[in-house]
């Protein structure tokens, strides 16, 4: 059906309106350009028209962006380009709404950190139930950043009373040779995300407060053999790249009133040719152990630019091709071999039945 409708959307006062619409009417411009409707703001009410069922949903995106800063809450870009996704997909955009209310924890600049898709939601809420949670993803998923923000608000919070942060060590895919420096001047560019991240939530004068003090610990996975975290909030990231003993020596470095969160991409592994992944095979080592949660994210997750979740599936469709090629080959060079193995033996069955006849003559 589609029909032209037209609806309308009440709004308190003018600031409202102008928070509404963005900066030069640039969510007005977002909003249009994903729905099959136009959007007109006259006297603090936004009328809505345009074919039916994009009329219907604009407006209820609208009422609900409303509501929220008329609460006293903001509206991002992201934040909107994150409604649009679920309202077109036929997700609840109450419930995606109020995935954008759940903060987790505020920056030291006054931003809230808050789960901006269903994928992370479920994350969180997993994070929340269980002691030890794996979050499975591609790039730009939110998968370190919110382990960071949940990992620093249960610190905030006095539940745990230290943080423990850990990387492999592992090259991606291309050879540095010997830096300089001592053991921790050679491994900080690894772990350079995780400061980066530190640094964006808690400020630098912080954060440099909580590592003098060990409060916060950013150490290479090798680091933690040997070692048990008591009262710890402890997260690994770029796990594909651990092996499976150094999986197993993680997960068993957890003590008493700690929670770990581990974070890896499967499709970007950078170990050696033969060396399986620990995080491929903790799948299915810890599959339905009560405690543990395994959260996939997907390209619906992405909350980078809006190219990052372009990129992720052009890749996705590029390794399906790549497989499949694989595949095929595979089965050619199976089928040809099949062959080359007939022919010999009806050349040795031929060779055979000719020297029996040789030797009857």
């Amino acid at each position: 059906m589609n029909e032209q409708d037209e609806r309308w959307v009440a709004v308190g006062d003018s600031a409202t309106l102008a928070l509404v619409l963005g900066v030069k009417d640039e969510y007005r411009r977002l909003l249009e350009s994903a729905f099959d409707a136009s959007i007109i703001a006259r006297d603090n009410v936004i009328h809505i028209r345009g074919r039916y069922p994009d009329v219907e949903r604009l407006a209820e995106l609208l009422r609900h962006m409303v509501a929220v800063i008329e609460s006293g809450g903001s509206v991002t870009q992201s934040d909107i380009r994150y409604l649009i996704r679920s309202a077109l997909s036929g997700e609840s955009i109450a419930e995606a709404v109020q995935g954008l209310a759940d903060c987790i924890v505020i920056t030291e600049r006054g931003q809230k950190i808050v789960p901006k898709t269903k994928g992370q939601r479920e994350y969180v809420e997993a994070v929340q139930k269980n002691d030890l949670v794996f979050a499975i993803g591609p790039a730009g998923t939110g998968k370190t950043y919110l382990a960071m923000a949940m990992a620093i608000a249960a610190l905030q919070r006095r539940q745990v009373s230290r943080l423990v942060l850990a990387r492999p060590a592992v090259e991606a895919g291309e050879k540095l040779g010997y830096l300089p420096g001592n053991i921790e001047e050679k491994v900080d560019p690894y772990l350079r995300p995780l400061y980066d991240a530190l640094y964006d939530i808690l400020g630098m004068q912080k954060c440099q407060r909580h590592l003098e003090r060990r409060i916060i610990e950013v150490i290479p996975l090798a680091y933690m053999r040997g070692r048990t975290f008591n009262d710890s909030f402890i997260v690994l990231d770029e796990a594909q790249n651990a092996t499976v003993l150094q999986m197993k020596m993680f997960l068993t470095r957890m003590g008493y009133g700690s929670k770990a969160i581990v974070t890896g991409d499967i499709t970007q592994i950078d170990l050696p040719h033969g060396v399986r992944s620990g995080l491929v095979a903790i799948q299915e080592i810890l599959k339905g152990v009560p405690g543990v949660a395994f959260v996939y994210l997907t390209d619906k997750d992405v909350v980078r630019h809006p190219l990052v979740q372009r990129i992720v599936l052009a890749f996705e469709a590029w390794e399906h091709a790549e497989r499949m090629r694989m595949e095929s080959n595979e089965s050619e060079n199976l089928r040809k071999r099949s062959v080359r193995r007939i022919q010999s033996r009806h050349e040795v069955t031929g060779s055979d039945e000719v020297e029996r006849g040789e030797v009857e003559t």
